[in-house]
């Protein structure tokens, strides 16, 4: 007579192919809404003094927010662009953000006021007068101009641009240090390296302060965007010892958005007392179901052996596929790592962190040879899986 076992749900009953697959759904997170990013950084100035870092930090920009899935203008960040490579790529930035969720723009490299305006300087520029500028610049409304009427929910417009005017001596009397603050756009929000009118760092070490804090700062997840660039201001006035202080212009959003969406809690453990099937006879002591360290029901056979899995995103793209052994209610990957329990009657609920730092959920059943479920990532995707015991 087989032995009747109790029914246990909660975050210890997890089917090890759902953890499994997520990390093979996609390199980055996937995501449920479409996130665009132009990111450049001119460092090799052909007139003007060079800067170190830019290039850096553009990278290191583009790296973090491609794992955070988001789809970069040109495949990677747009490294030392003349005039009209930027004027292109802010052009086709504008026709790829089109009912995109959230645009993001960021820019590393000399920029400059002149008559309260802003200017992104190409690697090329070489004014000698004011009239040159609308010229060989690139005025910082242009970006925020192809924004504007894209249907996005969000756009950011970030600039490590607050050095000193390297025009200086040429002339250009009305270009002041740093930037001038600009007025939002609705849905926009302006992050600055430091106050307006005031010089940022180019650093030392490869990046810019202001950048090594914020690349940092938006892979924590459960940051909403105001408390995300809150904290990159407040390390940046740390490690600078308070001669910088990065600064936000912003209007208002509609709704929160995370870079990293927060991790579920965890729900609570519940166990169910076992119930006797109806005229079955009374259970003797040897046929007590095994108990985990933490209280709950683990024994039983009933999935026990070889399983292969397959999932696939219906919200977003990607799939994976792998095995996975269970033994005794104990789940583990084929390299003996144990990732999770089965409950006896095939019931799971799993939340864990996929290998991308996205927590995730997952539901769904087991039974015989094979399984099925459904699972949800923090950062909005979906999908199925299912599994056959081989």
């Amino acid at each position: 007579m087989r032995r009747q076992l109790s029914n246990w749900t909660g975050n210890g009953d997890s089917l090890a192919a759902v953890i499994a697959l997520l990390s093979l759904l996609s390199a980055g997170p996937a995501i449920a809404e479409k996130r665009i990013a132009l990111v450049v950084g001119n460092s090799a100035y052909q007139n003007i003094t060079r800067l170190d870092n830019p290039r850096n930090d553009a990278t290191l920009m583009a790296e973090t927010l491609s794992g955070l899935g988001f789809t970069l203008i040109g495949g990677s960040a747009q490294l030392d662009l003349d005039k009209a490579a930027l004027e292109t790529d802010v052009q086709n930035f504008g026709r790829q953000i089109q009912g995109a969720g959230v645009a993001l723009f960021y820019y590393a490299g000399h920029g400059v006021q002149v008559n309260g305006s802003n200017y992104l300087v190409p690697v090329g520029a070489n004014p000698t007068r004011e009239a040159d500028v609308d010229f060989q610049m690139v005025d910082i409304n242009l970006v925020l101009r192809q924004m504007q009427g894209s249907g996005t929910r969000l756009n950011v417009v970030i600039l490590d641009a607050c050095r000193n005017n390297p025009f200086g001596a040429r002339g250009l009397r009305s270009a002041d240090g740093g930037l001038a603050q600009m007025r939002a756009p609705e849905g926009t929000l302006i992050s600055y390296a430091t106050q307006p009118g005031s010089v940022a760092q180019d650093g030392s070490g490869g990046h810019s302060p202001y950048t090594k804090a914020l690349a940092t700062t938006i892979k924590q997840a459960g940051l909403d965007i105001f408390q995300t660039f809150n904290q990159v201001g407040v390390a940046v006035k740390r490690e600078t010892g308070g001669s910088q202080q990065p600064w936000v212009s912003s209007s208002p959003i509609d709704g929160s958005f995370y870079f990293v969406a927060p991790v579920a809690a965890a729900p609570p453990v519940t166990i169910e007392p076992p119930q006797q099937l109806a005229n079955a006879p009374p259970r003797n002591r040897d046929e007590e179901p095994l108990r985990s360290p933490r209280g709950g029901e683990v024994g039983g056979t009933n999935f026990d052996g070889t399983w292969a899995y397959t999932g696939i995103g219906t919200n977003c793209r990607g799939s994976g596929s792998g095995f996975l052994v269970i033994s005794g209610g104990l789940v583990s990957s084929k390299n003996g790592r144990g990732i999770g329990r089965v409950s006896p009657n095939g019931v799971y609920r799993a939340t864990s962190v996929g290998d991308d730092g996205v927590a995730l959920t997952a539901s769904g059943r087991m039974s015989g040879n094979s399984g099925s479920g459904s699972y949800r990532r923090a950062d909005g995707c979906v999908g199925r899986w299912t599994a056959r015991r081989l």
